[in-house]
C-alpha cells in the first residue's frame, strides 16, 4: 500500500470511526442475529489474489457492524460496562503505525520509559504508596497469574502443599490463575463471605489454621474490590493483618473498582491497599481506554523476575544492569505499547474531568437505585456501591430471565448473576455516553417487561 493509499483509505476509516461514535445511537446495542450468520455469509477459501480496500472497505460495513454487539453503547449495561474513546483510539492507532515489541529496553525505549512514568502517574491518582513497580497486561486475569506466580515462589519448596483463598465471589479468573499456576485444585479455598458480600475474617483465618493443622502451607489470598457479581468490597486491613501475621502474599483484585479511587471521596476504597504485595486495576474497564489494558502494582518486582526471568543470548543487551526489561516480570516476550493510549487519556481528559466521568456514573447509579426501591415488585439485591446495580423482579427465576430476554430485546442490553442461589438482574453503568435518559429509559423497559404479571 503506498502512502497516498494509505493516506486516502486511512481518512475513510477515521470518517467511519468518527460517524459511528457521533450516530453509535443509531445500532441496536443486541445484534438480531443468529450463531452462525455471519459464517454463513463469508467464503469458506481463502482469496488466492488481492482484493482491494474498495470492497475490503465495503464488506466491512456491510457485515461487521450489523453482526456486532456494540460495547461502545451508551445503552450497554452488562458485565462490566466500558468505553473506549477518541483519545484511546487514536492513541492505539499509532502504537500499530509504530509496529513496537517492548520486552527489552533496547527494543523500544519509549515503549519501556513511557509505561514506566504514566504507571506512575496512575499510582499518584489512585492513592497508591511510592516505590511501586507496575506493569501493564491485557487482562486481570493475566496479572492475577502472574501474582499468583510470583507469590508461590516466594513460598519456595515443593508446592504440591500451597493452599491459597479467596472470597466465594471471587472472579473466576482467581481460581484459574491458582490453576495454572500449579495449585491443586483441592488447595483451593473459597471463604464464606457476610451479608453484604464481603470475606469473612475470622472465616478466612478458621480455614488458614485447619489448613496448618493438616500439614498444608497456606501462601496466598486474594482480597476484592468489586467483585464481578455484585461489585462488594472485601475487608482489606483485616484481611492484611491476617496475611502478614501467616506470611501470605496478599493480592488485591480491583480491576473494576479499582478506578474508583481517582475520585477523592472515594479515595477510602483503597484502604489497606498499600500493604498488599500485589494490586491489579484495569484502566479498559472504567477509564475510558480501549480493550486491552490492565495494570498490575508490586512491592516485590524481584519475586517476580525470579520466576519468569529467562535470557537467551540473543536478547542480552549492554543496558540489562541499568534497566528494566519487561520480559524479565511476565511471560510474554512481545508485548504491545498499551501505555501510549493510556498516556494519551490521562493527558486529554486529567484527574478531575475523568473523576467527574466516573461521578457521574455512581450518581446515575445511585438513581436507578431509588427506582428500584420505590417499585414494590423489585428488590435490591446487593448495595449500590459504585456504578453497578443488582436487583430483581420478585417472582420466579423464570420470571426475571423472562424480563431480562425482553429487555435485551427492546434496545437495552443488561445481564444477570445468581445471588444466595435466586435469579438477579445487573445494570451496569460505565459508558461515557451514557445519559440519565438511557438509565430512565432502561427502567421504563424492564417495567413493561414486568407486566406480564397483569395479562
Amino acid at each position: 500500500m503506498t502512502p497516498e493509499e494509505f493516506r486516502k483509505f486511512g481518512h475513510e476509516v477515521v470518517d467511519w470511526i468518527a460517524d459511528y461514535s457521533a450516530n453509535i445511537r443509531d445500532f441496536p446495542v443486541l445484534p438480531a442475529v443468529e450463531p452462525g450468520d455471519l459464517i454463513a455469509k463469508l467464503p469458506a477459501d481463502a482469496p488466492e489474489e488481492g482484493e482491494s480496500m474498495e470492497a475490503i472497505l465495503a464488506d466491512f460495513r456491510r457485515l461487521i457492524p450489523p453482526h456486532m454487539t456494540h460495547w461502545n453503547h451508551p445503552r450497554f449495561f452488562a458485565y462490566f460496562a466500558n468505553s473506549s474513546t477518541g483519545p484511546g483510539i487514536l492513541g492505539e492507532m499509532l502504537s500499530a503505525a509504530m509496529n513496537a515489541n517492548g520486552m527489552l529496553w533496547r527494543s523500544a525505549p519509549a515503549v519501556s520509559e513511557l509505561e514506566e512514568v504514566t504507571l506512575d502517574w496512575l499510582r499518584q491518582w489512585l492513592g497508591l504508596p511510592e516505590k511501586l513497580f507496575g506493569i501493564i497486561h491485557d487482562t486481570a486475569s493475566t496479572a492475577t497469574f502472574h501474582a499468583l506466580v510470583a507469590a508461590r515462589e516466594r513460598a519456595g519448596g515443593d508446592h504440591g502443599d500451597l493452599t491459597c483463598y479467596a472470597s466465594e465471589h471471587a472472579h473466576s479468573s482467581v481460581e484459574k490463575a491458582a490453576l495454572a499456576a500449579g495449585i491443586a485444585r483441592e488447595n483451593i479455598r473459597r471463604v464464606e463471605a457476610d451479608h453484604d458480600f464481603r470475606m469473612r475474617a475470622d472465616r478466612l483465618e478458621a480455614s488458614i489454621q485447619a489448613d496448618l493443622t493438616a500439614g498444608l502451607r497456606p501462601f496466598c489470598v486474594t482480597a476484592c474490590i468489586g467483585t464481578t457479581g455484585m461489585a462488594s468490597v472485601d475487608p482489606v486491613p483485616d484481611i492484611t493483618k491476617i496475611a502478614v501475621q501467616h506470611g501470605l502474599w496478599l493480592h488485591v483484585d480491583a480491576a473494576y473498582a479499582g478506578s474508583a479511587a481517582i475520585v477523592s471521596s472515594m479515595r477510602h476504597v483503597l484502604e489497606g491497599v498499600e500493604q498488599a504485595d500485589s494490586f491489579v486495576v484495569n484502566p479498559h474497564k472504567w477509564m475510558l481506554a480501549p480493550m486491552d489494558l490492565s495494570v498490575l502494582y508490586t512491592r516485590h518486582p524481584e519475586a517476580f523476575r525470579q520466576a519468569f526471568s529467562l535470557i537467551p543470548e540473543i536478547l542480552r543487551t549492554p543496558y540489562d544492569d541499568a534497566v528494566n526489561n519487561r520480559m524479565d516480570y511476565g511471560v510474554p516476550l512481545g508485548r504491545r505499547f498499551r501505555a501510549l493510549k493510556l498516556w494519551f487519556i490521562m493527558r486529554y481528559y486529567g484527574r478531575q474531568r475523568l473523576a467527574g466521568i466516573l461521578e457521574g456514573h455512581m450518581r446515575m447509579a445511585a438513581e436507578f437505585a431509588e427506582m428500584v426501591k420505590r417499585d414494590e415488585r423489585f428488590e435490591l439485591c446487593a448495595p449500590v456501591l459504585f456504578s453497578l446495580v443488582c436487583f430483581r423482579y420478585q417472582g420466579t427465576d423464570d420470571d426475571n430471565s423472562r424480563i431480562l430476554e425482553q429487555v435485551n430485546g427492546s434496545g437495552w442490553f443488561l445481564s444477570h448473576t445468581r445471588i444466595g442461589g435466586r435469579k438477579v438482574l445487573r445494570l451496569a453503568i460505565g459508558n461515557r455516553a451514557t445519559t440519565i435518559e438511557d438509565v430512565r429509559g432502561a427502567w421504563d423497559a424492564i417495567r413493561r417487561a414486568s407486566a406480564f404479571e397483569l395479562t
